[in-house]
């Protein structure tokens, strides 16, 4: 009875690669709009360093928790 059940496993979300990279992005550009329109000098800058950040570095953090 089980046996059909154990053949079955779905895939996890985090071995889709649109999800690598499409959730960092995202995340991103939130962040850089809400640094745009309502930051401005240095912390403006910090907001685009962050969402820069994060899309470099949290992709390969997704592809390790996979």
């Amino acid at each position: 009875m089980f046996d059909a059940i154990e053949d079955k496993t779905m895939s996890s979300m985090l071995e889709r690669p649109v999800v690598h990279y499409g959730v960092p992005f995202v995340n991103a550009v939130i962040v850089a709009v809400i640094g745009f329109a309502v930051f401005s000098g240095v912390a403006r800058l910090f907001a685009f360093v962050l969402a820069g950040i994060e899309v470099a570095v949290v992709p390969q953090v997704l592809k390790r928790a996979a």
